[in-house]
């Protein structure tokens, strides 16, 4: 890591420049054996990153995270240093910037920080959540046994989030097709429709006349919509990236028809089983909920989680606070409230995930089988709807005597 220092050298004069160092602290140390006293030093960003424009083509995907936690507990079950361990997975590991972030993980070990801190600097890579365990299961020296719990956890979101995807790609897919079959028939052949019934000087029936006229203004003006959509985009999307849309656009997830309700009770079970590991290994609650506020990603649950926060340092406990928002669902403040009574919160709050989780499998295989049905109506009501109108044309010809 190189960092850029402004300093006092020996001769009471300024002086700047670049220092490579593992660390902050390492680079201080630099320049005071140097004879320099440090008046800035941060890490050195260049102009043109090549780091950064390369994490984008290389990300490091949460499948080869947990092979790294499930190879790892089983290194260091066989007798192997936590060391070695890292050098042999970072070998073996096809991700240039995994390779990277291993290798960076490897330096600061042998620089003597635990691992759960050299993870930690990593946070695009490692969770939070994640690093707080293993720094548990280091001082309990039972790191093996919570690398695995980590690598389960980090499964099952996998798994969770295929299984969204995946009822999302069908209707996308659909409403693709169906949005190009439209504009076929609208640019090329309804205009010609159009042409035929002028030139016969034949009146339509209000139905073809409305999808002719449709598709002539369409093709007239389809530049301006065109950069209407995309200017819309760009706004939405920019919106989106600051913090109160995107609190917004997270609260209205939530409230999407049946999928909103899917994507609620997945978020609550992360959040539930995620407590339940932490409070499991005896971290407080004061520790617990701001790395459950700072990983959360629904802005509209963070912020509630932040209020719960605010509400217990006041002595409130956790399940009246949140029986005050709405995004906290009633099975869920009953039973943490009987967490807090019996004292044994992470057990209720393990069952709450599970019950939340096999609902939600559940509403999703249901939703699935749903989606295709409908999809496939909708577009054959719209296809035939056109269609039923240039016939009912047709019709008209014969009618009135062609």
């Amino acid at each position: 890591m190189v960092f850029q220092y402004i300093a006092y050298n020996t001769k009471g004069e300024v002086v700047k420049g670049k220092l490579p160092a593992a660390s902050e602290e390492a680079a201080n140390d630099l320049l005071g054996y140097a004879g320099y006293q440090a008046i800035s030093l941060k890490p050195y960003i260049p102009f043109l990153n090549v780091d950064k424009l390369t994490s984008g083509l290389f990300q490091v995907k949460p499948g080869d995270i947990i092979l790294v936690y499930r190879q790892m507990a089983m290194l260091l079950e066989s007798g192997i240093d936590i060391v070695t361990a890292l050098e042999l997975l970072r070998e073996q590991a096809s991700n240039r910037a995994l390779r990277k972030v291993i290798g960076s993980v490897i330096d600061d070990l042998r620089a003597g920080h635990q691992l759960s801190r050299a993870l930690s600097k990593h946070p695009h890579v490692f969770s939070p959540i994640y690093c707080k365990l293993i720094g548990v299961g280091e001082q309990s020296g039972d790191l093996e046994t919570v690398l695995r719990q980590v690598a389960d956890y980090m499964e099952k979101e996998v798994t969770t989030a295929k299984e969204t995807k995946s009822a999302l790609m069908y209707p996308v897919i659909t409403s693709v097709v169906t949005v190009v079959v439209i504009a076929i028939l609208v640019t090329f052949v309804l205009p010609g429709f159009g042409s035929l019934y002028s030139s016969l000087g034949i009146a339509m029936p209000a139905s073809a006349q409305l999808l002719i006229d449709l598709s002539a203004k369409l093709k007239e003006y389809w530049t301006f919509l065109m950069v209407g959509a995309l200017a819309a985009l760009i706004l939405t999307c920019v919106y989106v990236k600051t913090a109160g849309g995107r609190a917004r656009w997270d609260r209205l997830l939530l409230r999407l028809p049946l999928l909103g309700h899917v994507c609620h009770l997945n978020e609550l079970a992360r959040i539930c089983r995620s407590m339940s590991l932490l409070f499991r290994t005896g971290l407080p609650l004061t520790e617990i909920l701001p790395l459950l506020i700072d990983s959360s990603r629904n802005r509209a649950l963070s912020q509630a989680m932040a209020n719960v926060q605010q509400d217990m340092i006041k002595g409130e406990g956790i399940s009246k606070p949140m029986a005050k928002n709405s995004l906290f669902l009633p099975m869920m403040v009953q039973m943490v409230r009987v967490g807090e009574e019996t004292g044994n919160l992470d057990a209720t709050l393990l069952a709450v995930a599970r019950s939340y989780e096999t609902e939600a499998e559940d509403k999703m295989r249901s939703l699935i089988a749903l989606i295709q049905p409908v999809m496939t109506l909708t577009i054959g009501l719209i296809i035939a709807g056109m269609a039923f109108s240039l016939v009912s044309a047709m019709y008209s010809i014969y009618g009135q005597g062609f």
